[in-house]
């Protein structure tokens, strides 16, 4: 990935800029699977500007929000990265978004799926 941020072992890292505007990495670097599809899809539905390219780790620490999706997570909002907080430690309002659209699309309550493992 020539340093770029890519994925972690079994999910999709996105991150959400200053403007709003949605990143992830580029397809060659991914696997593209069910759930990364389907964020794009919701964002796209949403209205928001999704762009696959090539981002770093300074770009992360300057993002207004940042999640990561899989199958078993759909969309999982992180509040920091290596100790520095994003979004204030806490989802930000386009990840919100983007989890209640994956919750729709589920027919499930993600959030309320997730607190029951706390």
């Amino acid at each position: 990935t020539r340093g770029y941020v890519a994925e972690g072992k079994s999910y999709n890292f996105f991150i959400v800029t200053e403007d709003g505007v949605l990143k992830t990495a580029r397809p060659q670097y991914v696997l593209e699977g069910v759930a990364r599809s389907t964020v794009l899809e919701c964002a796209q539905e949403l209205g928001v500007e999704a762009q696959e390219c090539d981002f770093d780790v300074y770009d992360v620490y300057n993002a207004a929000e940042a999640f990561v999706s899989a199958t078993s997570l759909c969309v999982l909002p992180v509040c920091s990265v290596n100790g520095r907080k994003l979004s204030a430690g806490v989802p930000g309002p386009i990840s919100k978004r983007l989890q209640a659209a994956y919750s729709n699309r589920a027919g499930i309550d993600l959030v309320d799926q997730y607190l029951q493992y706390l």
